[in-house]
């Protein structure tokens, strides 16, 4: 019993220097619906997130739900459509995205972070949203795309989410913005686009993406092959050996295009691994893959 109690405080001796280090410093984090649906895997989440709240970190999520959405569009009698990843969202899609993210998963989200401890202040449509974008009309590769109500985030109202974390609140986004170019118009947004633009709008130091991976791995069949750190260098030679392949490569590639637009770092984890978030952020080790600047 006193050497668990050893292990604990050799645990907390290790992390005082992280967390000096990060204090009063932003790390936006995105949710997905992987650990949405996971309700343990989520509370854990949760807990971390108001821990780091605690010790002086300044904490912001931005969240999607597309299983959530799904099964809402499924009891509704629509089939969800996808166009090179992206939800096609016409307006009875997009009234049922409005309905289940902005407003019932991000209440959760919020009301979850209050009764751990928390101080969380939800920006959706019905409080204070502080995204802008427009509509989506053209791919990666410059050619003309029709996804319906989705859109790409033009601007970011920094002034209110830095408010609120000064006041050590926690806010709680979800991917959706206002229509810049229709006046009480709203867009569905790519959650991770949405993360992206909010972590550069803050000059967050670190940009977390919450999923079911534990990071970029030599042998994707073996979790222990985790690769801890990269560096763009590095990327690219993993690439060109083929190490990184397939579905994973515009993963990483977001993952950098971040790196040199004020975010510091930034990491995959396992949202499914207990604690995973304070792992990663307040251990030497970590337990996902992070993502630096090459030196």
């Amino acid at each position: 019993m006193i050497q668990d109690a050893m292990n604990k405080a050799d645990t907390l001796v290790e992390a005082m220097g992280w967390i000096s280090m990060f204090r009063d410093k932003t790390t936006v984090i995105k949710l997905g619906g992987s650990v949405l649906d996971h309700p343990d895997s989520l509370h854990h989440l949760l807990l971390d997130v108001c821990f780091m709240s605690v010790v002086g970190m300044r904490p912001v999520i931005v969240h999607g739900g597309g299983k959530r959405i799904n099964q809402a569009m499924e009891e509704a009698g629509l089939q969800p459509r996808f166009i090179q990843g992206r939800r096609y969202t016409d307006a009875a899609t997009l009234e049922i995205v409005q309905r289940v993210l902005a407003e019932e998963t991000n209440q959760y989200l919020a009301g979850q972070l209050e009764k751990l401890g928390g101080r969380a202040m939800t920006l959706n449509f019905t409080s204070t949203p502080v995204l802008e974008g427009r509509k989506l009309t053209l791919d990666e590769s410059g050619e003309p795309l029709d996804l319906g109500f989705v859109g790409e985030v033009t601007s970011v109202d920094r002034r209110v989410i830095d408010n609120l974390c000064y006041a050590g609140q926690i806010p709680v986004i979800p991917s959706m913005c206002l229509d810049e170019e229709n006046e009480g118009g709203v867009l569905n947004v790519n959650a991770d686009s949405a993360a992206m633009a909010v972590a550069q709008a803050l000059n967050a130091e670190k940009l977390v993406f919450v999923s079911d991976i534990p990071g970029v791995l030599r042998d994707v069949n073996d979790p222990s092959s985790r690769i801890p750190s990269l560096t763009p260098a590095k990327v690219e030679r993993l690439i060109a050996e083929g190490v990184i392949q397939g579905g994973m490569i515009p993963k990483v590639e977001a993952c950098l295009s971040v790196l040199g637009r004020g975010v510091s770092k930034v990491h995959i984890v396992d949202g499914r691994l207990r604690h995973s978030l304070l792992i990663e952020i307040y251990t030497t080790e970590g337990v996902g893959t992070q993502f630096v600047r090459d030196v």
